[in-house]
């Protein structure tokens, strides 16, 4: 039994459960990705053992399927005919290709005028319990250690920006304030967990809190009710980001391979919207 592109991409529907990406969408970053595979070819010094996995397609399917299922490097292995070792190095050899065309370029997008609303939310991945610094990693609102990284998305969807990733008990506006401020002008939607970032910047939409002493009014409960129907659209492009299990189930490898692999999701998934 062995995997490939040419037996999966028979089954469109099957490849896209498989790989999170249609075969389409598989084709352009292949496309992305070739000038990448020709240049490796070319600083090869020796020819060596010819690969099992022959084409570019295949090598990327590997590690797509990975970030996709997660599954454990013995797994794939069996999958595709490759010892564990083969796969845990051509994952880090095809990643850092992945990331120079695919990955979510620091704040190149917010810089456009055009840019006129932007939503801002931050996720969290659980995370094996690290040995040492654990209160640092400890997240009280998932009550388990995680990872939090913020994505920041236009109101079309696209994803235009990726924080550094910390650790658990980092707050919110914390990993705001560390990353560069976004256009002034544009109106910035986000949750409670943003609160003082209205200090900072302007044009800044947050929902009202409840205090013991004094209940939301109509109008208050409508604003956060509005708020609400337009932040579900940053909730659902979390919603794609985790459907690769990499950054939905417990993250197991090395934290920091982690925002290198958010980001070239982040990536993937713009492409998959077309983006």
């Amino acid at each position: 039994m062995q995997l490939s592109y040419n037996k999966l991409s028979q089954q469109p529907r099957v490849f896209l459960k498989l790989t999170g990406v249609s075969v389409d969408n598989f084709n352009e970053l292949i496309k992305r990705r070739e000038p990448c595979f020709e240049q490796l070819a070319a600083e090869k010094l020796l020819p060596g053992h010819t690969s099992r996995l022959a084409t570019n397609a295949d090598k990327l399917l590997c590690v797509l399927l990975y970030y996709r299922t997660y599954i454990t490097h013995t797994f794939m292995g069996y999958l595709f005919n490759l010892h564990n070792s083969n796969i845990c190095r051509l994952i880090k050899k095809i990643e850092p290709m992945l990331a120079k065309k695919v990955t979510i370029k620091k704040d190149r997008s917010l810089t456009v005028e055009k840019v006129l609303k932007l939503l801002a939310d931050v996720t969290e991945t659980p995370t094996q319990r690290p040995i040492n610094k654990q209160k640092k990693s400890y997240s009280g609102k998932k009550k388990r250690h995680t990872i939090k990284t913020e994505i920041v998305m236009e109101d079309s969807g696209k994803i235009v920006s990726v924080s550094k990733s910390h650790k658990g008990r980092t707050h919110d506006f914390k990993i705001r304030k560390a990353e560069k401020p976004l256009p002034i002008n544009a109106i910035k939607l986000a949750d409670s967990g943003y609160q003082g970032w209205q200090k900072l910047q302007s044009h800044v939409v947050l929902p009202y809190k409840k205090s013991k002493k004094k209940s939301l009014t109509k109008e208050e409960k409508d604003h956060n009710k509005q708020l609400s129907s337009k932040r579900m659209q940053v909730e659902h492009k979390i919603r794609d980001l985790k459907l690769f299990k990499i950054i939905s189930d417990v993250y197991r490898n090395f934290q920091k391979k982690y925002n290198l692999r958010f980001n070239i999701i982040a990536g993937i998934v713009n492409i998959k919207y077309g983006f």
